[in-house]
């Protein structure tokens, strides 16, 4: 008998998708069957994502934006919705990590672009693509945190704000829809992970002892799959 794969005929849209963790969760999703969109700013790396799909026969569309666009959301919403009925999965991965300093020394440039990639863009996410996410079976959103955003940490007061910010966006969301639609909001906090972001912020640390992004897709994945209660917050430890 074929082999069953849980996505198939499902449609996802992973944001921060050309690497890291955004990466390892279209190519995990792929590979569960879904046709996965995948968006961010780096073409290339859209393209060698979308590449390392298909040559493991997964199926996915790049649709590269830059979310510091003020119609970039929109407008990505308005093509997919002419394209499919539906939204399967929203995978929010995509964050800018300003530079770490004390909060009187914060940069106003790294500030503003923090906010508009990690809040603003999140409630464009979530007002551009709620019609397409009620119109699914079981609609699922999962938001990528971190824990300086539950709890603060000195020097992180930038981009823990914004993380704040984002938190309580799909919170709000997430008790909004909850007894009008099937959509379901999960936060996931990857926890210390093998990324760019992760070396930016600790450039003296080993890569290696710390997981790689694959290990949080493989969470994320097993969770589109359960029964989560709307707001559902975990770590992957």
């Amino acid at each position: 008998m074929p082999e069953t794969k849980p996505f198939s005929g499902k449609l996802a849209l992973v944001t921060g998708a050309s690497k890291g963790i955004g990466a390892a969760t279209a190519k995990a999703l792929a590979a569960g069957g879904a046709h996965v969109v995948l968006t961010a700013r780096d073409v290339k790396g859209l393209e060698a994502v979308e590449d390392s799909i298909h040559s493991a026969g997964g199926s996915s569309t790049i649709a590269p934006v830059d979310l510091t666009e003020p119609d970039g959301v929109a407008r990505l919403a308005t093509a997919i919705a002419g394209r499919w009925d539906a939204l399967d999965y929203l995978v929010i991965s995509a964050a800018y990590l300003p530079m770490l300093t004390p909060v009187t020394q914060i940069d106003q440039k790294q500030f503003n672009q923090a906010l508009t990639i990690n809040v603003l863009a999140t409630q464009a996410l979530l007002a551009n693509f709620d019609p397409l996410l009620k119109r699914a079976d079981a609609g699922r959103v999962i938001g990528l945190t971190s824990s300086v955003g539950e709890t603060p940490r000195a020097y992180w007061s930038a981009y823990g704000s914004s993380k704040a910010a984002f938190d309580n966006l799909l919170q709000c969301y997430a008790q909004e829809i909850e007894k009008i639609s099937q959509v379901r909001v999960a936060i996931v906090d990857p926890g210390a992970t093998r990324t760019n972001m992760r070396a930016k912020a600790y450039p003296g640390e080993d890569p290696q002892t710390v997981k790689p992004p694959e290990a949080v897709a493989e969470r994320l994945v097993a969770l589109l799959q359960e029964e989560f209660p709307t707001g559902h917050r975990e770590r992957v430890n």
